[in-house]
């Protein structure tokens, strides 16, 4: 079954399941209402944007230099810049770290991109367990499931289907009582830390002039994961990068009032490198995986690299009707939702992707609440015309479309099918889409609008 028909089928069954859609429209609904008060925080949030969206754009079309920047600074402080062109490598770099410090356990704070390389597979598959310590991360590992959302990995799941994984994966009581199956996790995780050889993060941004590493989160867990393991490896996409220190005054409450609607998120951290002569905590060594991973095909676009902007708020998920509809999981990829669509054709090709960018009503409620102002939906139109130039598209629907084309473009041609053919025309065209399926067939009128001029003559 191809990636389509499985989008099809997934997509149809979750549109029309009204317990996911109840879960989805609360969840979404909580996160939207706190996000509309956070705003108000704010005195002028427009120019926030502008301001991010300029930065945004200014590290990109430089990205080759600050990347260096942030190379220089962070080996002078001790730690080690690994260049990972793909998923591959990267996981062959790791692997090589791992077996040098003989880790049979490791902590992985949320991060999106080891779940873009499979790290917990290729892990698993070398005796190595890797535990997930943030909760919701934590609870879709347990049930044995991709992260759901990009900020909120378990967003799919009520309080109730959560005790049911704590009870059959744990080996618990059940409880209603959100505080105790939290206590739980957390009484379970303690121990990882303290005897995990290796933790490994991901990185909210990269700060070019002081050779750091920068992580927000609200639960603790990427800071016990970076403090108590004698190796820290920190997991980052190249385009993650921000000039100067004083930019995360403007990044990192964009990036929490987008995601959660708080001022700023409770736990923020920057990294420098390997614990110094003289600090008392933190890892021996400290490795940064600069991870490409598809990310320079975007760049070489001008027209589609400022998808690269994205900080990962996961806004425009929240307000997108398609997502919400669908569930995060149809994308069968990394990163859904709108700016799924945009970048997963450029990072995992665009033959077996471009479905994608067809999921996607082109309302443009993602643009519009975008804190660093990607133009979404116009990137979600090119991505389709790229995928027809580059010759993606079915052979009955390239006849279909020459057809129609030369059929509209001529109206002697368009008057010599009687309105019964062009009944059948359409009839057969929608019904390859599935227009049919669910709506009313579209019928022509008996007699055109031209027709009926002419005798008016």
């Amino acid at each position: 079954m191809t990636k389509v028909i499985q989008f099809l089928a997934d997509s149809e069954s979750k549109a029309f399941d009204l317990e996911h859609r109840r879960k989805i429209r609360f969840n979404i609904g909580k996160y939207n209402a706190a996000v509309q008060t956070g705003l108000t925080w704010y005195y002028d949030h427009e120019l926030a944007r502008e301001r991010a969206s300029y930065l945004k754009a200014k590290v990109i079309n430089n990205l080759d230099q600050y990347l260096l920047e942030f190379e220089r600074n962070f080996t002078e402080r001790g730690g080690k810049v690994i260049w990972a062109q793909n998923a591959e490598e990267a996981l062959y770099e790791i692997g090589k770290i791992m077996a040098r410090r003989h880790a049979r356990t490791v902590v992985k704070a949320k991060s999106m991109t080891t779940e873009e390389i499979h790290l917990n597979k290729f892990l698993e598959k070398n005796g190595i367990e890797s535990v997930e310590t943030d909760l919701g991360e934590y609870i879709v590992q347990l049930n044995g499931e991709r992260p759901y959302h990009i900020v909120t990995p378990a967003m799919h799941l009520s309080k109730a289907d959560i005790a049911a994984i704590f009870v059959k994966h744990l080996g618990i009581e059940h409880t209603d009582d959100a505080q105790k199956l939290v206590l739980t996790a957390r009484h379970l995780l303690r121990d990882k830390y303290t005897s995990a050889e290796v933790g490994i993060t991901g990185g909210n941004f990269l700060i070019a002039d002081t050779g750091a590493v920068a992580v927000t989160e609200n639960e603790g867990n990427a800071r016990l994961s970076a403090t108590f393991p004698r190796t820290h490896i920190a997991i980052v996409g190249i385009e993650k990068v921000i000039p100067t220190m004083q930019d995360l005054n403007l990044f990192w409450p964009l990036l929490s009032t987008s995601g959660t609607g708080q001022q700023v998120t409770v736990y923020n951290t920057i990294y420098t490198g390997p614990r110094q002569p003289l600090e008392k905590d933190g890892p021996d060594e400290m490795f940064v995986v600069l991870l490409d991973n598809g990310r320079t095909n975007l760049l070489a676009q001008p027209d589609k690299r400022e998808a690269l902007h994205c900080i990962r708020c996961g806004a425009c998920l929240n307000v997108c009707p398609v997502y919400k509809n669908i569930g995060g999981h149809t994308y069968e990829a990394t990163y859904s939702g709108p700016i799924g669509s945009v970048i997963t054709p450029h990072l995992s090709g665009m033959a077996e992707n471009k479905h994608l960018s067809y999921a996607s009503s082109l309302c443009g409620a993602c643009t519009s609440v975008c804190p660093v102002k990607i133009n979404i939906h116009n990137i979600l139109l090119k991505n389709r015309q790229q995928s027809v130039a580059e010759g993606h598209t079915d052979k009955e629907e390239r006849i279909a479309i020459q057809l129609w084309m030369r059929t509209m473009k001529s109206r002697r041609l368009l008057n010599l099918l009687p309105a019964k053919a062009k009944n059948w025309v359409l009839m057969r065209m929608l019904s390859q889409v599935g227009w049919n399926k669910r709506r009313d067939a579209l019928e022509v009128a008996p007699k055109s609008f031209n027709k009926m001029w002419k005798e008016r003559k």
